[in-house]
């Protein structure tokens, strides 16, 4: 997240005033907190116009707050109204994931509402109006979804045009049959779908979405998926469920690749879930889903029985490794690729990155297999070898 990287420190308080203010303008209108993860909330109420209430009060709200400079926050907010599916405390079903992609669509500052939801409260309220933004296509859904924005008092009026994922025509054409298969764990419903949409636009068949490692083990099963990015705190208790879930499924079904979802650098759980096989194995922190065409290319990377582990955790582990073991042969430059080769970076990205020729980049490589004793097999089964040698330091 951007703003958090700008603020460092100073993130922290923004984010509880933030949560603060969200808490406040549920409360005061009736709304029940179902999930909150980081600046995400959904929230649920018995009357829809009272979800629009809240929704308009929060954006006045943050609109008017003093924030520190460079902290200002602007959230979406969505309402539709629909009958989710209650299952183990927990709201799933078609309904959820068209709040949460209607959600996506929008800007901040912004407050959309699905047709079923404007039907509701069209005449609730004098003092609101409604802007028609036409259809939006919603990517895994089978029709496009007519969007309203509100208008009332205190609030922005002027947007750029929602943020479509998928336009029609792409949206109604069938994924190839060798698209890659993907199941997904995380139980912040937002971020889940926020991912699931992303992979589908990016042409992968997201085959099972879980909000618990047990379900998605069962998904795995079932479905036998490429790839699995999984989220290491899970519920119940938050703690190390869904890395207990990847060791399963690289023990039990080693044809499938694991990407770790995580929140901060935990290299000790990296490490762990090497074991003595860097094949189809990666590890982001979650703030890199934000850059899209990354975050693909590293789930596709590891579906395919590559590595993809994120920088902040190949610099920590760089640090980590430092006079240990097979690696203090290699030169500071050969270290260096090492490195980039961990995050998955192909010779020629290496060559851009470091700002070397291609030729000088070979040579290093190659260099590294020898000084590792790695032997001469083909070159992407030495480069994962390489890689676990490096991440085990």
């Amino acid at each position: 997240m951007e703003l958090a990287r700008t603020l460092g420190d100073g993130y922290g308080a923004v984010l509880a005033d933030h949560r603060t203010l969200v808490r406040e303008a549920v409360g005061r209108f009736g709304g029940r907190e179902i999930d909150c993860r980081a600046d995400e909330f959904f929230v649920v109420f018995e009357r829809t116009a009272d979800a629009v209430s809240a929704a308009a009060e929060l954006q006045r709200s943050l609109a008017a707050h003093a924030w520190p400079e460079g902290g200002q926050l602007r959230v979406r907010a969505a309402v539709h109204a629909g009958e989710p599916i209650l299952a183990e405390d927990e709201y799933v079903g078609i309904d959820v994931h068209r709040v949460a992609r209607i959600c996506a669509a929008g800007h901040g500052g912004q407050v959309l509402l699905s047709q079923a939801a404007h039907g509701l409260v069209r005449d609730a309220d004098p003092s609101w109006s409604f802007a028609e933004l036409g259809e939006i296509e919603l990517v895994g859904l089978p029709r496009p979804e007519p969007v309203v924005q509100l208008v009332a008092d205190g609030l922005v009026v002027d947007f750029p045009p929602l943020r479509v994922t998928a336009p029609q025509a792409e949206a109604e054409v069938e994924l190839p049959e060798g698209a890659l298969r993907v199941a997904i764990a995380e139980d912040s419903v937002l971020l889940r779908e926020g991912v699931a949409s992303l992979l589908e636009s990016a042409g992968f068949r997201v085959v099972g979405q879980s909000g618990t490692a047990e379900d998605l083990l069962v998904k795995v099963r079932s479905y036998a998926p490429d790839v699995a990015v999984v989220d290491i705190r899970m519920p119940p208790t938050h703690t190390d469920e869904g890395l207990r879930a990847a060791h399963e499924i690289r023990e039990r079904h080693p044809e499938v690749g694991v990407l770790i979802l995580s929140q901060h650098v935990e290299t000790g759980y990296a490490i762990d879930l090497l074991a003595d096989n860097a094949e189809g194995i990666g590890y982001l922190l979650k703030d890199r889903v934000h850059d899209v065409d990354e975050f693909v290319d590293a789930v596709r990377r590891v579906a395919t029985g590559g590595t993809a582990f994120d920088p902040q955790v190949v610099s920590t582990l760089l640090g980590r490794s430092a006079g240990r073991g097979s690696l203090d042969a290699l030169t500071e430059r050969e270290r260096a690729v090492l490195g980039l080769m961990a995050e998955g970076l192909s010779n020629g990205a290496i060559a851009k990155r470091l700002y070397l020729s291609l030729r000088a980049v070979e040579r290093h490589v190659g260099a590294i297999f020898d000084k590792l004793g790695l032997p001469a097999e083909s070159e992407s089964h030495r480069r994962v070898l390489a890689v676990l040698a490096f991440l085990q330091g």
